[in-house]
């Protein structure tokens, strides 16, 4: 199957997975993976291998094998060691101790866009799923110190994360979409129109942060308001706290590594140098050292004896985490074997009479069917290079706010087939449907005002 049939069954798919999930109440895992299984079976992915003139085509079995070990690959170990560095936080009062320190940079009345600016921060080394994990003990805490919406903290820090995700280098999407288009020696402008153009979608999220934050009420919502005691009581009850630099450690630490590890491939360094940060920066191996930190942590607290409980109970928790982003990555991998992708890019020339916004809405129809926003980054780049004539986004800056343009779309929407919807979904406490009202609808409003943003500068900019 292809061609606008192929586009409208993949419609029907998401709509029966939707409901799957949120009116029969079918648990996300198996609505997820029986909602894939059949797509690829309609769409034409064979039954077994096919090999023809030499080419080999998977079979469906393979395919969602495929997708579910690739998910664990790429993001299952972080979301383990992330979870876990979180749990220590959370186990030895640390949490605590940093919400104090935000609250005492940004002042208590503004812990939302506190959150926001925090992702913001951190995801422009770090990629958005590591840092959500990274931060969530952070949110959690800044929840109970302010008693705020916790959906409004989990929408700001997701799309305060995602914002500097897909538009600032040295993330690897932004990067890889600059080199694409030729503008690879003008990262600093890239970067320079990334911060402008992040302003308006964080400013579009924030307001939708706040709005929903009154509207939609997750578990935890539910928890924070059955407490009764005060937020003193709470932290007494943890004993001794660590200091600021041990309850800053297991997170800055992998931060750093991380962006030392993006710093190392940007500025081209070679030898035992570039192995060696990019080793510590890969997020796996910098998670690990938080972990460390965390221990040192624990002991510094006197609960190591805790730690096997600490760890046991971070398993339990993440296991259905991973088996749902998993079965997410499942639905990508399978959209990605059949011609959907093929489709778009064959038709790319009936969208590109929309000038700056032909990239953006590409980016976007490919963000929306595959899932990946790094994918919909170095995909589109790949299409639109060679029509930056004809676009006439061919000087240094049009070029660098294609870039943005393709960012802006590559954000447009995050829902079940993006492993970044479900750790936000799952470690915000919320259902799947609310995270399609919170963080599928926020980042369509985020994309939408960021491309207002790459619009308005592209009046300006020539």
């Amino acid at each position: 199957m292809s061609g606008f049939a192929l586009i409208f069954v993949f419609v029907i798919a998401i709509i029966a997975m939707i409901l799957a999930i949120s009116k029969l109440k079918i648990h996300p895992f198996l609505s997820i993976m029986t909602v894939s299984l059949l797509f690829g079976l309609v769409a034409g992915i064979p039954l077994v291998n096919v090999t023809v003139d030499g080419q080999t085509t998977q079979g469906i079995a393979n395919v969602i094998g495929a997708g579910f070990s690739g998910t664990f690959t790429s993001i299952g170990i972080v979301i383990i060691l992330g979870a876990l560095i979180g749990t220590v936080l959370e186990a030895t009062g640390a949490a605590f101790k940093l919400a104090d320190l935000v609250i005492k940079l940004v002042g208590p009345k503004h812990p939302v866009l506190a959150i926001q600016i925090m992702g913001w921060v951190v995801s422009i080394p770090v990629f958005c799923d590591s840092g959500f994990v990274i931060l969530d003990p952070i949110r959690k805490a800044l929840v109970k110190r302010t008693r705020v919406s916790s959906v409004a903290m989990t929408v700001a820090l997701s799309t305060g994360l995602y914002a500097s995700h897909v538009f600032i280098p040295p993330t690897p999407g932004p990067i890889a979409a600059a080199n694409t288009l030729g503008a690879g020696n003008n990262l600093l402008l890239v970067m320079g129109l990334g911060v402008l153009v992040s302003i308006p979608a964080l400013i579009g999220a924030m307001f939708y942060a706040r709005y929903i934050g009154k509207k939609v009420q997750s578990g935890e919502d539910i928890d924070i308001g059955s407490i009764t005691k005060s937020y003193e009581e709470i932290v007494a009850g943890y004993g001794k706290l660590p200091n600021s630099f041990i309850s800053l450690a297991p997170i800055v630490i992998p931060i750093v590594l991380m962006a030392l590890g993006s710093i190392a491939s940007m500025a081209k360094w070679t030898g035992f140098a570039f192995q060696f940060f990019t080793f510590l920066g890969t997020p796996i191996i910098a998670l690990a050292v938080g972990v460390l930190f965390a221990v040192w942590q624990i002991a510094v607290t006197n609960k190591l004896d805790k730690f096997y409980d600490i760890t046991n109970e971070t398993l339990k928790i993440v296991g259905p985490i991973l088996f749902i982003t998993a079965a997410g990555g499942v639905l990508g991998r399978v959209i990605a074997s059949t011609s959907i992708v093929a489709f778009i890019t064959g038709n790319s020339e009936t969208l590109a009479i929309v000038g700056i916004f032909f990239p953006f809405l590409l980016s976007a129809i490919l963000k929306t069917a595959q899932g990946s926003s790094t994918v919909a980054l170095t995909t589109t780049a790949g299409i639109v290079a060679p029509l930056l004539g004809a676009l006439n986004l061919d000087s240094p800056a049009r070029t660098a706010l294609t870039v943005m343009a393709i960012g802006a779309g590559a954000m447009t929407v995050s829902h079940a087939n993006d492993s970044y919807f479900w750790v936000v979904t799952n470690f915000g406490g919320m259902t799947p449907d609310q995270g399609y009202k919170t963080q599928t609808t926020a980042t369509l409003i985020e994309g939408v005002c960021g491309m207002i943003g790459v619009f308005i500068l592209s009046l300006i900019l020539h």
